[in-house]
């Protein structure tokens, strides 16, 4: 035993989470004394290291061995497996949040609640994770449910007595983990009517702004929002005066408002009200509650809601700071897309010609992205760093921007210059962390792949991947719109010209990408300005069957060798290509 002490001491990790995967591996088959007395001692490496994601996945399967232990152990699993929970999902570590709804699944599986087993178990398997251990368990434990002679239809097995402790911790789960006010409202009102065998739950929350209760949230009564005032019925007593009703027989009751019976056709009988509050003791909202299915409601019944609603008034507060956090963040990003918009339409001002160049350019650079699966913030940076590429054009001389003809040798370099003032110019915006990489990726569009680029002759995988994108969208669309000294190129030398530069002007993978492209997209990009076109629905379906890469082979066979499709093709393909705006 000290030998083992000695090898999983505070400073050797690897060697704890190493003996902490054999325990959940031997789980079924070891000792349950020396198993415990293994996950307890790295549990203390774990917390030495703070590493969390460790201590959660432990903290599981330390529940599971006190359950093993005793069944009477059964509450405090429960809140060590909810405790490890919380661990799990703010160490946003994969591992453990799979780890731990396992462990939920086993104890379930344990209880003979087997809907519930199945139920966390399928979802746990559809978590990415590298712990084979896990997986390999969680599809065996549901191979073994699964194979099992019961039917799993039928709602879960749940002693009684413990109804409103699994309510609590479902509740928990979800005001922990939910942002989403509606649905977080919606999943209170779920658990309240089950645990309280209730047949009918709404959730009302009091505008203060208007004195109204509304409510998105009333179970059994469909989905049409109810809006009154907050000084009527009972609902609006209980906002008014904070008291908890709990009314036997509603029909004698002179507070019930009938009324909504008569139009509903729906007979109240038993009522249960009370009053949501905040921690400042505010009152936020109400639940009612309608109808016990068996008898009255009780005092356990009232404790237990009382219980809940201390926590969802705190949620509430939440989700509604973080919805208001989220407007503004929507906010501040049409603010920003404004701002960038701004300074794009500056360069366009510069030169009329090249108006819609760097509009055209992004869009490009999201279609080479959606080709290549490209993350969404990725492509987002990318985007912006698209339409802001050209932003140091506002440096360069009129007379040498807008030149007629070749540029001589010293001009060429005057304008060369632009992309290192977008670097300049882009990196003084401080807007976020982001918006740096935004910056590194507009200034690196004229970088070559082989090094030959400029402004800091990077090479290969040195140049940003954004830029990379960015070179191959600028290119195309310079060699294929009109200019002040020459007209557009034919799309096939333009493809030749994209194609031969793979692995020299451009990275090839991306080239590849942008071939992979389907011709109705492209035509998108052409016809952005265009409004007098109509793109035909019929032109549209049959451009999309072929994609620029099939385009590029056919305009590379000899004429005879081409099918009557083909020639069709190119011919459809050719005007909405002419069509393009600085034609």
């Amino acid at each position: 035993m000290e030998d083992f002490i000695k090898s999983v001491c505070v400073e050797d990790l690897a060697t704890a989470q190493n003996t902490m995967f054999s325990l959940f591996k031997t789980l079924e088959t070891a000792s349950l004394k020396s198993l415990t007395a293994k996950a307890e001692m790295i549990h203390n490496t774990f917390l030495a290291n703070k590493s969390y994601e460790y201590i959660a996945q432990n903290l599981s399967l330390l529940a599971v061995l006190k359950y093993k232990a005793s069944k009477d152990n059964y509450k405090i699993v429960l809140n060590m497996l909810d405790d490890a929970r919380f661990l799990a999902e703010n160490s946003q570590n994969k591992n453990a949040i799979k780890t731990n709804s396992f462990c939920w699944g086993y104890i379930y599986f344990c209880e003979k609640n087997y809907n519930q087993a199945i139920s966390i178990l399928k979802q746990a398997r559809n978590i990415s994770s590298e712990n084979s251990v896990i997986n390999i368990k969680i599809m065996d434990l549901i191979s073994r449910i699964e194979s099992m002679d019961i039917d799993k239809t039928t709602s879960i097995i749940e002693p009684d007595v413990e109804k409103p402790l699994v309510a609590l911790l479902n509740v928990a789960r979800t005001l922990a983990a939910e942002t989403s006010l509606d649905l977080l409202l919606k999943t209170v009102a779920q658990e309240i009517k089950k645990v309280l065998d209730a047949d009918r739950c709404s959730v009302f929350l009091l505008e203060k702004n208007k004195n109204e209760l509304v409510s998105k949230v009333a179970l059994g009564m469909g989905t049409q929002e109810i809006r009154f005032p907050a000084n009527t019925g009972l609902a609006g007593y209980v906002a008014q005066s904070g008291e908890i009703i709990n009314i036997k027989d509603a029909y004698s009751d002179t507070r019930f408002n009938q009324d909504i019976d008569k139009e509903t056709g729906y007979k109240t009988k038993t009522i249960l009200c009370m009053p949501i509050w905040n921690m400042k003791h505010e009152i936020l909202g109400v639940f009612q509650v309608l109808n016990k299915k068996n008898g009255t409601f009780t005092k356990e019944d009232e404790e237990v809601l009382i219980a809940i609603g201390s926590s969802a008034g705190i949620a509430i507060e939440n989700a509604r700071l973080f919805e208001s956090q989220q407007l503004m963040i929507n906010q501040q990003k049409e603010l920003f897309k404004s701002f960038i918009d701004t300074l794009a339409a500056s360069i366009d001002a510069r030169d009329k010609i090249t108006a819609g160049h760097s509009n055209r350019v992004k869009m490009y650079s999201e279609l080479i992205c959606d080709a290549l699966g490209t993350d969404e913030k990725m492509k987002a940076r990318i985007i912006h760093a698209a339409v802001l590429h050209d932003i140091g054009k506002i440096g360069i001389k009129d007379a040498i921007l807008q030149k007629d003809g070749k540029l001589t040798d010293d001009e060429y370099r005057h304008i060369q210059e632009h992309v290192k003032i977008t670097y300049e110019i882009l990196n003084k915006v401080y807007i976020s962390d982001e918006f740096k990489e935004v910056a590194e990726i507009a200034s690196s569009h004229h970088e070559k792949y082989d090094g030959t680029g400029y402004f800091r002759g990077l090479k290969g995988e040195e140049i940003h991947f954004g830029g990379r994108v960015l070179a191959v969208s600028d290119v195309f669309d310079a060699i294929t719109s009109k200019r002040h000294y020459r007209d557009k190129m034919p799309i096939k030398n333009a493809l030749e010209i994209i194609k031969s530069g793979s692995w020299k002007h451009f990275d090839g993978k991306i080239v590849d990408a942008f071939f992979e492209i389907h011709l109705d997209k492209l035509v998108d990009v052409f016809l952005s300005e265009v409004d007098s076109v109509l793109y035909d629905k019929d032109d549209r379906e049959m451009l999309s069957e072929y994609t620029v890469e099939s385009l590029y082979d056919i305009l590379n066979k000899e004429e005879e060798q081409r099918t009557d499709k083909e020639k069709e093709l190119i011919i459809l393909f050719d005007r909405y290509y002419n069509c393009k705006a600085g034609n």
